[in-house]
């Protein structure tokens, strides 16, 4: 069914997903509607289509599928139109005075003659040239958003779609709607061609096929690959746009002349890359060689002396391998630092940074997110930044946009820059780092080669050390006090496809005794730091959960859930994924109170107590701090832990204190910036410690149970660590080392210079 009519007054509005009941006028009557309409004002004439359904609270109501927003029909409508805010500098009094001036002429006074408006008191030639503009663009969005809307594209793709082409975007995506896929966001191609296919587009046009290319090598890097193998790709495309393979050659060569596309030549096959991609790793490659082969100036000379007499001053003794490494580091300007937990990583930065300190020298320390940079703070007592602060990019990074190759970073000022976490660092942030590091600086990259590798594409640790173009150390023996942690020792058992359910690790075996860097002192007594829990029913294990979260290890060991605990799972999906695990652990650690605001967004419902984290890099949002001073600034980023503090419905802000102690006050339009944090996945759980894990293991998709993330969750835990679940998929994921090889070209890049 369609009606006409006119908003008269909006009841509520989500300011999130833009679901809007508000009362509409028609000729006929006055009616509730309901639905999802963006950017309604009261005062907005449209044209609904529908269906009358009866709620059972509210009654007979206008359910909204689709809608048109129209030019007023009469200067009483007009005028309340105007009045309503959405163009700058017009209110109630001012949108009066236009209406009286000029009639049934307004609106085309507004398209085609703007000047006219200064005659109005309090409008200036300027001023009613700007309001003219306002009034036109948002009238052009409108028409753009009418035409998207037919084809299933959402209304928040129409801005960035008139940003690009203007006035010209209807005619622009009628010549070519594949241009929606490089401008509009989380568009799928599938609603793109068949947008184009009703427009009458060809299947075997070069436009299609060109699109379905891009389209198909934009797919695999969001699995982590920078490039596809041709065949592969002749395959995907033929099934995805019906049409044979000489058109997709044609389509190839066109791409490679206009350099949107590159074919690179590895182990005699080929590899398709998109420009940006390829691009970025031959800037990586390059420019790690230009570092690599700079002058040394910051090499201390007599190093080992001056190594003794950092040992001596700060009470550390450093193995032989350690010793080793912080040698490399001194004789070269590029190296990399590697090994699993409790294997002295940390210790060796602490000594670098003494080292270079004592001659004057600037150490720099970083990380990829805001908990790993925090914890690098906290174990060195240096200041750590996450990388995107330290280079002070942030405006460019929208997650759906391609990179800027082209962006300037902010030169760094450090003679020694040390990465840590550097497993978590892809291909484009890597690229950023290099262009702010100056020839002759050092660069230490650590790393733990054998955790998850970055969410974002590339392999940059794994395939730097593959190229072997670099100076390299691996740690591969745990030291005596972090041999007497389970939680360490059962780790690198993992890590070397062994099981911790065969022995109970009362004391050192054989295989152990291998791998401790003071393998000739016997380790009489392991701490009581791992459990693992047999459960073999789903269930059973979320009892299990539920009950260490709610108390049970208070009484064990004094830890508090919104202190100490953190529930770390392999998959988002199931009665054991973060989803179902953050609505349970919720309901029953901080349930609804009568007594407290409560916000609910998205299906969430957010309760002040909350343990939530930032899903963003948010680099303009403000915060405070009160200790260990009053300090202020803006920024949190992905990953970032905190809890609610308050909800104000009046002011539509939630106030959240984060881990750091900063105090973020979010409007509820920004909400889709947080989520509930009382489980979290592994990937979203790499670079933070936290003092106890609770991890809980069942049937779930073959990709996520792999070693590398069972490694990656248990070396999370800092004091207790307790695995719950089936044996037979434990032995699984140990078992399962298949980890996905990406589709990368750094180490082959590196080895040819």
């Amino acid at each position: 069914m369609e009606i006409q009519g006119e908003v008269k007054d909006i009841i509520f509005h989500n300011d999130i997903n833009s679901y809007t009941i508000a009362v509409f006028e028609t000729d006929e009557e006055e009616i509730t509607m309901v639905g999802c309409l963006p950017f309604i004002n009261c005062g907005d004439t449209l044209k609904l289509i529908g269906k009358y359904v009866n709620h059972q609270d509210y009654g007979r109501q206008f359910k909204v599928e689709t809608f048109e927003k129209l030019l007023p029909q009469t200067t009483e409508s007009l005028e309340r139109y105007l009045a309503n805010g959405i163009i700058k500098g017009i209110g109630p009094a001012i949108a009066k005075k236009i209406v009286k001036e000029f009639g049934e002429e307004t609106i085309l006074v507004f398209k085609f003659e703007p000047k006219k408006l200064s005659r109005i008191k309090g409008i200036t030639p300027v001023k009613a040239i700007e309001m003219a503009d306002e009034f036109n663009q948002n009238w052009e969005v409108w028409q753009i958003v009418g035409f998207l809307e037919k084809f299933g594209i959402g209304v928040q793709n129409s801005k960035n779609v008139y940003k690009k082409f203007g006035g010209n975007a209807i005619s622009e995506i009628e010549a070519n709607p594949y241009v929606l896929l490089d401008v509009a966001n989380n568009v799928e191609f599938k609603h793109i061609d068949k947008m184009a296919l009703e427009l009458g587009i060809q299947y075997n046009d070069i436009k299609r096929i060109k699109s379905g290319i891009k389209y198909a090598l934009m797919s695999v890097t969001t699995n982590g690959h920078c490039a596809v193998i041709e065949e592969n790709l002749y395959q995907f495309v033929k099934e995805l746009l019906g049409v044979e393979k000489r058109e997709i050659e044609t389509a190839i060569i066109e791409l490679k002349v206009k350099e949107e596309i590159i074919v690179e030549e590895y182990e005699n096959e080929k590899w398709v890359y998109l420009y940006h991609y390829y691009k970025a790793e031959k800037n990586v490659a390059e420019k790690l060689m230009i570092l690599k082969n700079s002058k040394n100036s910051k090499e201390i000379h007599n190093i080992s002396k001056e190594i003794k007499k950092v040992e001596i001053e700060t009470g550390i003794e450093l193995s032989p391998r350690q010793n080793e490494a912080i040698k490399i580091v001194n004789e070269n300007n590029v190296c990399i630092i590697t090994g699993g937990p409790g294997t002295g990583k940390t210790t060796i930065i602490k000594v670098i940074i003494e080292l270079y300190k004592k001659h004057g020298k600037k150490p720099v320390l970083c990380a990829p997110t805001g908990r790993a940079a925090k914890r690098m703070t906290e174990t060195t007592g240096e200041e750590a930044k996450t990388l995107h602060r330290l280079l002070e990019i942030g405006k460019f990074e929208d997650e759906s946009s391609k990179p800027n190759m082209d962006m300037e970073v902010a030169p760094l000022d450090a003679d020694v820059v040390i990465v840590d976490e550097m497993s978590m660092v892809d291909l484009f942030l890597m690229n950023y780092l290099l262009k702010a590091i100056y020839k002759g600086t050092k660069i230490v990259f650590v790393g733990d080669i054998d955790q998850l590798p970055s969410v974002g594409p590339g392999s940059i640790l794994g395939d730097l050390i593959k190229s072997e173009k670099l100076p390299t150390i691996t740690l591969d023996k745990i030291f005596r006090q972090a041999a007497q942690s389970k939680i360490i020792i059962n780790s690198h058992r993992v890590n070397k496809g062994n099981s911790f359910l065969l022995k109970e690790n009362e004391n050192i075996d054989e295989e152990i005794k291998n791998v401790i860097e003071t393998d000739s002192e016997k380790i009489e007594q392991l701490n009581d730091d791992f459990f693992f829990i047999k459960e073999t029913n789903q269930d059973k294990i979320l009892e299990q959960v539920i009950s260490l979260c709610n108390g049970r290890l208070e009484k064990f060991g004094n830890y508090n859930f919104f202190k100490n605990i953190q529930v770390i799972t392999p998959t988002k999906k199931g009665l054991l994924g973060t989803r179902e695990l953050n609505v349970i652990l919720q309901n029953t650690l901080n349930p609804h109170k009568n007594s407290e605001s409560e916000k609910q967004v998205y299906g969430n419902t957010f309760r002040v107590g909350d343990k939530v984290m930032q899903i963003k890099n948010n680099y303009d949002i403000f915060w405070k701090k009160t200790e260990p001073i009053n300090e202020t600034g803006t920024g949190v980023f992905n990953g970032e832990l905190g809890i609610i503090k308050g909800i104000d419905n009046i002011e539509k802000v939630i106030e959240i204190k984060f881990d750091d102690g900063k105090t973020v006050w979010y409007q509820f339009s920004d909400l889709e910036q947080i989520e509930h944090s009382y489980a979290i996945t592994v990937h979203k759980a790499q670079g933070s410690e936290f003092d106890v894990v609770i991890m809980p293991i069942s049937p779930s998709a073959p990709m996520l149970l792999t070693r590398n993330l069972l490694y990656t969750g248990m070396t999370r835990a800092k004091k207790l660590l307790i695995v719950i679940g089936y044996p037979k998929i434990v032995e699984f994921m140990i078992n399962n080392a298949d980890n996905k090889k990406r589709n990368t070209g750094l180490a082959e890049k590196l080895k040819k210079i």
